[in-house]
C-alpha cells in the first residue's frame, strides 16, 4: 500500500465520520466502493477490508454517544418524576448530576439538544476562537410554542480566561427549566413564566465579566404595575434551602413592557422575581429622602431624650397622663434609634443573626408607638367622656402591660413560629436611562413576609390611625357642645381645641398618609411621611413643652388669685 492508498482510507473515513457527526442518533450506514488507481490493485482487496473496520469503528462510536445520550436523558426524567411526586431526592444533587453528564458527555458535531417536558438542556463544543453565542427559543425546533419565550447571548470574553490556561476544547452547558420545583420559592414575589435559565463553562465558574451575559425573559401580557428583579441562584447563601435568590451581579432593564433583559457578569442559573406592586420608587429620590430620614430622626432622638430628662426631673408631680405621654416618647425614642441602624446593619459584611435581632427590634418600636397612639386616644376619651369621674385601679401600669406587652407578645410569636420573616428586605429603586428602565437594589433589616407586613404593620397601624380619627371627630363635637353652652365662648373653648388637635394629629393622623402610596399620590406621601413622621418626635416635644408651659401658667394664675383673695 503506498501513500496514496493511505491518503485515500483516511480522506474516507474522515468524510463517514462527518457523515455522521450531525446526529447523536445512529443512522444506516451507506457502503462507499473505492475505484481502483493505476498501479494499485491492492485498493479493491484494502477497501474490502478495510470498511467493514471502519463500519465497525463508526457503530461503536455512534453507540457509545447514544449511549451517554440516553444516560442523560434518563437522569432528567428522573428529575422531572421526582419534580412531580416530591420525593425526597434532594435538588442539588439532581441538579450537579445533570450538569456532570452533561459536561462528560460525547457527542458529534457541535451540539447535543435533549428534552424532557419540563426541563431542556444544551451542550456546546466551544475553543479559543469563539466569537459569541446567542441563543433563543424561537430558534430551537424542540421548544412548543407555547412555552414562554427567552433568549441567552454570552460575550466572546466567555472562554479568555480559560484559553490562558489550558489550550484544550471546552464545553458551555445550558439548562432550562420550565418548574421552581429544584429552587426555593421567594417570600414576597414569583418568579416571571416559572422560568429558570442555567448556563455553565467546563474550565469551571465564570464571573467578573466586563461585557454581561444578557438574558432577556418574554411575557404574554405586559408587566406593568409589576415590579421585576433580576436574580441569580446563590448556593449556601440561606439556612433552610441549598441557596437563595440574589441581585448581586445583575442589572435589570425593561425595553418593553412585556420583556425584561438581565445583564449579569457571571454563569450560573437565572430568573425574574415578580411582584404585584407600587411603581419603583425614582432613585434618584433614594438621596434627599435618606437625608430628610437622618435629620429627622436625628432631632427626634435628641428631642425624646430630652423630654424624659425633663420628666425625670419632675417626676414626683406627674400624673397619669404624662406617664402616659413620657411611654410614648420612649417608643418613639426607640423606633428613631433602630430606624437609624437598619440600613447600616443590613449589608454583607454584618451577620445575618444582627439583622434579624434589628428588624424584630424595629417591629417592636413600630407596633409599640402604634399601641401608645392607641392608648394616648383611649385616655383623651376618658378624659372627654367621663371629666372626673376617672379611677381605675394600677391604671398606668395595665396600660404599659398592653403598650409593650402585646408588641412584645406578637414579635417574639413570629421569632419563635419563623424566624425568616424578619432580615434584610430589599427595596427596589428604578433608573431610567434612555428608552430602557434599569433597577437599583438597597436594604433595611424589616419585616420580610408580605403577609406579616400585610397584616402587622398596615393592618395593625390602619386600625389604629381610624380609632384615633374616631376620637378626634367625637371630641371636637363634644367641645362644641361645651363652646355652645359657654356665656362667653372663645378663649377656653378654643384653647381646648387646639390641644385636641394638637395631641390627636400628632398621635394618628400623618402616620396615615402611609396609605395614600399610589399612582399621583406617591410622591407627595414619600416626603410628606418622611417629614412629618421622622420629626414626630419633636412635635411631641413642643407639644410636651407647650403644655408645661400651659401648666405654669394656670398654677401661677390660680396662685395669684389665692393670694389676692387672702389680702382681701
Amino acid at each position: 500500500m503506498d501513500w496514496l492508498d493511505l491518503l485515500a482510507v483516511q480522506g474516507t473515513l474522515k468524510s463517514l465520520l462527518q457523515h455522521h457527526s450531525s446526529n447523536t442518533t445512529v443512522e444506516k450506514f451507506k457502503y462507499h466502493r473505492w475505484e481502483p488507481v493505476p498501479g494499485g490493485n491492492l485498493i479493491h482487496d484494502m477497501n474490502c477490508c478495510w470498511a467493514p473496520f471502519l463500519y465497525l469503528c463508526l457503530l461503536v462510536s455512534q453507540s457509545r454517544t447514544a449511549e451517554a445520550s440516553q444516560e442523560t436523558l434518563h437522569w432528567m426524567e428522573k428529575m422531572e418524576v421526582a419534580a412531580r411526586s416530591r420525593i425526597s431526592t434532594s435538588s442539588p444533587e439532581l441538579i450537579h448530576g445533570l450538569e456532570l453528564r452533561l459536561l462528560n458527555a460525547s457527542f458529534g458535531g457541535h451540539n447535543l439538544t435533549l428534552q424532557t417536558h419540563i426541563i431542556q438542556a444544551l451542550a456546546f463544543k466551544l475553543n479559543c476562537n469563539f466569537s459569541g453565542l446567542s441563543l433563543s427559543s424561537a430558534a430551537l425546533e424542540k421548544v412548543p410554542q407555547a412555552r414562554p419565550q427567552h433568549a441567552m447571548q454570552f460575550p466572546a470574553e466567555l472562554t479568555r480566561n480559560a484559553c490562558r490556561t489550558r489550550s484544550r476544547d471546552l464545553r458551555l452547558i445550558c439548562i432550562y427549566f420550565s418548574s421552581t420545583r429544584f429552587f426555593q420559592k421567594d417570600i414576597n414575589s414569583s418568579l416571571l413564566n416559572n422560568y429558570v435559565l442555567g448556563a455553565q463553562l467546563s474550565h469551571g465558574y465564570v464571573s467578573n465579566l466586563s461585557e454581561p451575559v444578557n438574558i432577556s425573559f418574554w411575557h404574554n401580557q405586559s408587566l406593568e404595575g409589576y415590579t421585576v428583579t433580576c436574580v441569580f441562584w446563590k448556593e449556601r447563601a440561606s439556612k433552610h434551602h441549598w441557596g437563595a435568590w440574589s441581585p448581586e451581579g445583575c442589572h435589570t432593564e425593561q425595553p418593553t413592557p412585556s420583556q425584561v433583559l438581565c445583564r449579569c457578569n457571571h454563569l450560573t442559573y437565572f430568573a425574574v422575581l415578580m411582584q404585584l406592586s407600587q411603581a419603583p420608587v425614582p432613585a434618584e429620590l433614594l438621596a434627599p429622602l435618606t437625608y430628610i430620614s437622618l435629620v429627622g430622626c436625628s432631632i427626634s432622638i435628641v428631642a425624646s431624650l430630652l423630654t424624659v430628662l425633663l420628666h425625670l426631673q419632675a417626676r414626683k408631680q406627674s400624673d397619669s397622663v404624662t406617664r402616659i405621654h413620657m411611654n410614648l416618647h420612649a417608643s418613639v425614642l426607640l423606633l428613631n434609634i433602630t430606624f437609624l441602624l437598619s440600613p447600616v446593619l443590613a449589608t454583607p459584611p454584618v451577620p445575618g443573626a444582627a439583622c434579624v435581632v434589628l428588624a424584630a427590634t424595629l417591629h417592636f418600636a413600630l407596633l409599640s408607638c402604634l399601641t401608645w397612639m392607641a392608648i394616648e386616644g383611649f385616655n383623651l376619651y376618658l378624659l372627654l367622656g367621663r371629666v372626673y369621674n376617672v379611677y381605675i385601679r394600677r391604671y398606668v401600669l395595665k396600660l404599659c402591660a398592653v403598650g409593650w406587652g402585646v408588641p412584645a407578645f406578637l414579635v417574639l410569636f413570629l421569632l419563635a413560629v419563623k424566624s425568616s420573616v424578619y432580615g434584610p428586605y430589599k427595596i427596589q429603586l428604578s433608573d431610567s436611562h434612555g428608552n430602557s428602565t434599569g433597577f437599583k437594589i438597597t436594604s433595611i433589616c424589616w419585616v420580610q413576609s408580605s403577609w406579616v407586613h400585610s397584616v402587622l404593620v398596615m393592618g395593625y397601624g390602619g386600625l389604629t390611625s381610624l380609632f384615633n380619627l374616631v376620637v378626634l371627630a367625637w371630641a371636637l363635637r363634644v367641645l362644641n357642645k361645651l363652646r355652645a353652652q359657654e356665656k362667653a365662648p372663645g378663649t377656653r373653648a378654643c384653647r381646648d381645641t387646639v390641644t385636641v388637635l394638637g395631641l390627636t394629629v400628632l398621635l394618628g393622623t400623618t402616620w396615615a398618609l402611609a396609605f395614600f402610596s399610589f399612582s399621583v399620590f406617591l410622591l407627595p406621601q414619600l416626603f410628606l411621611f418622611t417629614i412629618f413622621n421622622s420629626l414626630y418626635g419633636f412635635f411631641l416635644f413642643l407639644w410636651f413643652c407647650s403644655q408645661r408651659c400651659r401648666s405654669e401658667a394656670e398654677a401661677e394664675a390660680e396662685m395669684e388669685v389665692f393670694t389676692s383673695q387672702m389680702v382681701q
